[in-house]
C-alpha cells in the first residue's frame, strides 16, 4: 500500500458544532445513520447551544459526512452554520447518541410545530397498524414541537409529554436507530400516550365512541370547541348555513370571514381555485391557512365569507383533525377558540368555563399545551408566500438580518396584531401572534410568552424597543419593566420601513411607502399615508396625505360614514341637504352631531391615514357604513372594484410633500352623481392611490437619488393595490420590495423596532468609543 493510500486511511478526528434548526427535527438520528453508513466512530449530542458531533475516521469519509450534513439533512432541519476543529484521535469503538446536556449557553433553536407527515397519515388509517386511528401519532418528521416545549434542549423531560412514560414498544422504537421514531420526543401510542374524550355541555363525557358522537352532532348542526395543537378551535359543519349562522350569533361575529378546514386537497378544489404554489403551501409542514379565490357558484362560502371572493382554507395538520372528517363532512369551520378580544384558549378547564354558551360540546384531550400558537395566514403573491399572520408552523423560527447586534434586543411591537421580537446576533426570533393588547388577559399572555421565549433562548435583553405611542400598553410595559435596559421608542412607520428592509436583507438608504390605519407621528398626529426615506438608524418624512379630522377617534374607525362626512366637509362644497343625501343610512341628527364634533375639533385628532381614506370612499359608495371587523370597509371596497380594466386615476395635487385629494373627492362625487357603477369608481380609486404613491416616490427620488422602494403597512394586505403599485413602480424604473417572511401589517412591526434599536445602540456605542 502506498504512503498516500495509508494517509487516506489514517484516523482523523473532527469536533463539529452545528447551529440552526437541528433539535426536534430528527437530526441526531440522521447523523447517527450517516456516520454508521460511512463506518465512522464517535458520538452526537444535543446541547442547549446546538448539536455537537465528535467523529473520527479516514478524512475522505469525514469530508463526505460533513457534505451529507449540508445536502441530506432531514426535511424539517435548517442548518445555519457548521464549525469544526481537529483533535487527536480518541479511537472510539462505535458511534452513539449520548444524553443531552443543558449546561451550555443556550443558542439552539426551538422548532416550530410540523403537520402530520405522509407516513404517519398512512399508519393512522391502516387497520393493521398498532396506531390505527390514534389521534397523537407522530415521528421525527412531524408533530408538536414549540407548543409542548417547556425548556431546551428539546428532550421529552422538557416537554408536556413528560407526563406520559413510553411503553416498552414505544421505547424500543425510540432507541432503534433504524426506526422512524428514533428519538422522536412526543412518541406515543394508545397504550401509553394522551387520550381524546368528548364532553357535552351538561357534563356527560364520552371516551370510546367520540368519533361517532362528534360526526352525528356536527351533522345535526352542533358547535364544538376542539382542542388542537396550539389552542382551541370553534368548529361546525361548513356546509350547514344554519350552524354557521348560529356560530356567528353566539360569537357576535356577524360578517368577519371564517376559515375552513377541508378533508383533503380534492375537497378544497371543489370550493376554491388552487395554484401549484398554493397547493404546496397547503401541504407543507407549516400547513397554514391560505387565502384562495372562490370558484364561481360556490354556495359553501356565502355564509362563511359574506361579500368576499376569497376564503381561508387549511388542510388537516394533526392526526386528530384527520379523524374529524367523513365522506359526508368534507369541510369544517375552524375559527379561533376564544371570546372576542381575549387570547386563544389552550386549557380544558378555561375552555369549559369561557366557551359555555358558545359551543354545545367539547372535544378535549389530556396533553397539555405549553405555548399557545394561533394558525398562520398566508396568500400567494408573485408565486411566493405573503404573510397576513405569522404564527404556527413558523414561529419561533428566526429570520436573519444583515447585521449582528452588539447586545440582545427585546422589541415589544404594536398594541394591534401584536408580536414581539428577540434579536440576538444576526437572528431575529419573532414570537407567535398575540393579537390586540387591550385587556389584562392579553397582557398576561404577552408577558408570559416573551418571558418564556427569553428563557428558551437564554437571552437577557440589554436593549428594549417599543412604539412611540404614549398610550400603548406594550410601550408602557417597556418603560416600566426594563430598569436595566436601554429603552428606545421607535416611530411606528419607521419600524414598518425597517421591517421590510430586514425582511429583504437590505442595508442601505431606501424609500418607504408605508400605508396603514394608524401610527403615532412625530408631531403627535396620526400618520398613515407616508412616503419616507431612511435606513435602520433614522428616517425623513418626504410626503404624506393631507391631514383630516378623525371624528370621535375610535368611533370614527368603527363607523366609516364619519370619515366620509369629514372628507365631504373639507373637500366638497355641498349643502347640508346634499350631504344628507350622500349618507342616506345615517339620520340627519347624527350627521349634524358629528359635523359639530368635527367643526369644534372635539375628540377629532388629525390623521393622514390611508386606511381611513379607504373607509371614507367605501362609505360614500354605500358599501360599508359600519365596520364589524377591522378593515371591513376597505376589504369590501376592493372586492367591489373592477380589477380587469386599467382605468385612469382621478386627479389630485402633490405640492411640497403634501398630497391633496381635493380633486379626487370632487371627481369621485361627480361620478356618483352621474351614477357611474360602483365597480368602476372603486377601481379608479385604487388606481388613484397607486398613482399618488408613485408620484410622491418620483418626487422623493429626485431629491434623494434613491430608487429602491419598500412597501409596508396593513393597507398592503390589499392584493389589488399591492399589484397596481408594484407594477407602476416597475414601469417607472424603481425597484420595489414587498414583505416575504413577516406580515406587512403590525405583526411585522416588532422586527423593525428591534433592528432600529440595535442599530441606534451600536451607533451610539461607537460614538462613545470614539470620544473616549
Amino acid at each position: 500500500m502506498s504512503q498516500a493510500e495509508q494517509a487516506k486511511l489514517k484516523v482523523n478526528r473532527y469536533y463539529i458544532k452545528v447551529l440552526g434548526l437541528v433539535q426536534g427535527v430528527g437530526f441526531r438520528p440522521f447523523v447517527f445513520n450517516q456516520a454508521c453508513e460511512l463506518g465512522l466512530k464517535g458520538y452526537v449530542q444535543n446541547t442547549s447551544a446546538g448539536v455537537y458531533i465528535d467523529i473520527e475516521g479516514p478524512l475522505p469519509f469525514i469530508d463526505q459526512f460533513v457534505s451529507d450534513l449540508k445536502e441530506k439533512s432531514p426535511p424539517l432541519a435548517r442548518i445555519d452554520s457548521i464549525e469544526h476543529v481537529s483533535k487527536s484521535p480518541a479511537f472510539y469503538e462505535s458511534f452513539s447518541i449520548i444524553p443531552s446536556r443543558g449546561d451550555h449557553p443556550k443558542t439552539a433553536l426551538v422548532s416550530p410545530d410540523a403537520s402530520i407527515c405522509d407516513q404517519c397519515s398512512f399508519e393512522l388509517l391502516d387497520p393493521d397498524d398498532r396506531r390505527y386511528l390514534y389521534p397523537f401519532i407522530n415521528c421525527t418528521n412531524c408533530g408538536p414541537r414549540y407548543t409542548i416545549i417547556e425548556d431546551i434542549p428539546y428532550d421529552r423531560t422538557y416537554t408536556t409529554m413528560k407526563s406520559f412514560p413510553m411503553c416498552s414498544e414505544c421505547q424500543k422504537e425510540y432507541q432503534d436507530p433504524a426506526d422512524r421514531r428514533f428519538h422522536a420526543q412526543p412518541n406515543a401510542c394508545p397504550v401509553c400516550g394522551p387520550n381524546v374524550f368528548l364532553r357535552h355541555s351538561d357534563g356527560e363525557t364520552v371516551h370510546h365512541q367520540w368519533r361517532h358522537v362528534f360526526k352525528e352532532s356536527i351533522k345535526d348542526g352542533k358547535i364544538f370547541a376542539v382542542k388542537g395543537l396550539g389552542g382551541f378551535h370553534l368548529v361546525c359543519d361548513a356546509n350547514n348555513p344554519m350552524a354557521v349562522k348560529t356560530l356567528r350569533e353566539r360569537k357576535n361575529r356577524p360578517k368577519k370571514p371564517f376559515a375552513i378546514m377541508c378533508k383533503d386537497i380534492d375537497s378544497a378544489k371543489k370550493i376554491v381555485h388552487i395554484s401549484a404554489e398554493e397547493e404546496d403551501l397547503l401541504k407543507s409542514p407549516s400547513s397554514p391557512i391560505v387565502l384562495l379565490d372562490v370558484r364561481e357558484h360556490s354556495k359553501v362560502t356565502e355564509s362563511l365569507a359574506p361579500g368576499l371572493s376569497t376564503i381561508g382554507i387549511m388542510l388537516p395538520y394533526t392526526p386528530l383533525h384527520k379523524m374529524l372528517f367523513h365522506d359526508d363532512i368534507p369541510a369544517l369551520v375552524m375559527t379561533s377558540g376564544n371570546k372576542k378580544g381575549l387570547p386563544l384558549i389552550k386549557d380544558n378547564a378555561l375552555a369549559i368555563k369561557e366557551l359555555s354558551g358558545i359551543v354545545d360540546s367539547y372535544l378535549l384531550h389530556d396533553r397539555d399545551i405549553q405555548n399557545r400558537c394561533d394558525d398562520s395566514v398566508i396568500r400567494v403573491y408573485k408565486d411566493s408566500p405573503y404573510f397576513l399572520r405569522r404564527s404556527r408552523g413558523f414561529s419561533p423560527q428566526p429570520i436573519l438580518w444583515p447585521r449582528s447586534t452588539k447586545e440582545p434586543v427585546l422589541a415589544l411591537g404594536s398594541d394591534m396584531k401584536n408580536t414581539y421580537c428577540l434579536l440576538k446576533d444576526k437572528q431575529a426570533f419573532i414570537g407567535p401572534h398575540i393579537g390586540d393588547i387591550e385587556n389584562n388577559e392579553t397582557v398576561q399572555y404577552f408577558l408570559t410568552s416573551f418571558k418564556d421565549m427569553k428563557r428558551f433562548l437564554d437571552i437577557t435583553p440589554k436593549i428594549t424597543a417599543c412604539d412611540l405611542h404614549p398610550s400603548y400598553l406594550s410601550s408602557k410595559i417597556a418603560r416600566e419593566s426594563s430598569p436595566e435596559s436601554t429603552v428606545y421608542e421607535i416611530q411606528h412607520h419607521h419600524a414598518h420601513l425597517a421591517s421590510c428592509m430586514a425582511d429583504n436583507f437590505l442595508d442601505e438608504l431606501v424609500l418607504g411607502i408605508i400605508l396603514d390605519g394608524t401610527g403615532y407621528g412625530l408631531d403627535g398626529n396620526i400618520w398613515g399615508f407616508e412616503i419616507l426615506s431612511g435606513n435602520y438608524l433614522d428616517f425623513s418624512r418626504e410626503s404624506s396625505l393631507e391631514y383630516i379630522p378623525l371624528p370621535g377617534g375610535e368611533s370614527g374607525v368603527l363607523n366609516p360614514w364619519r370619515m366620509a362626512l369629514s372628507y365631504l366637509l373639507k373637500y366638497a362644497s355641498h349643502s347640508r341637504h346634499r350631504i344628507y343625501d350622500l349618507l342616506p343610512e345615517q339620520s340627519n341628527h347624527d350627521i349634524d352631531l358629528v359635523t359639530e364634533i368635527i367643526n369644534k375639533r372635539i375628540n377629532s385628532p388629525l390623521t393622514s391615514s390611508c386606511g381611513r381614506f379607504f373607509d371614507a370612499v367605501s362609505a360614500l359608495l354605500g358599501i360599508c357604513h359600519h365596520s364589524t371587523y377591522e378593515g371591513q370597509a376597505a376589504i369590501e371596497l376592493m372586492e367591489v372594484a373592477d380589477r380587469s380594466t386599467p382605468f385612469s386615476p382621478y386627479p389630485y395635487d402633490l405640492f411640497s410633500g403634501k398630497i391633496s385629494p381635493q380633486k379626487t373627492i370632487e371627481n369621485l362625487l361627480e361620478d356618483i352623481n352621474h351614477q357611474v357603477p360602483q365597480p368602476i369608481i372603486a377601481a379608479k380609486f385604487h388606481h388613484t392611490i397607486a398613482s399618488m404613491i408613485v408620484s410622491a416616490v418620483k418626487e422623493a427620488s429626485e431629491k434623494t437619488n434613491i430608487t429602491k422602494v419598500v412597501l409596508s403597512g396593513g393597507v398592503f394586505q390589499n392584493k389589488f393595490l399591492l399589484k397596481l403599485t408594484g407594477e407602476l413602480l416597475d414601469r417607472n424604473k424603481f425597484t420595489p420590495y414587498h414583505h416575504r417572511q413577516v406580515p406587512s401589517n403590525d405583526g411585522g412591526v416588532s422586527l423593525g423596532q428591534a433592528v432600529i434599536a440595535a442599530s441606534r445602540f451600536a451607533s451610539q456605542t461607537s460614538d462613545l468609543e470614539r470620544e473616549g
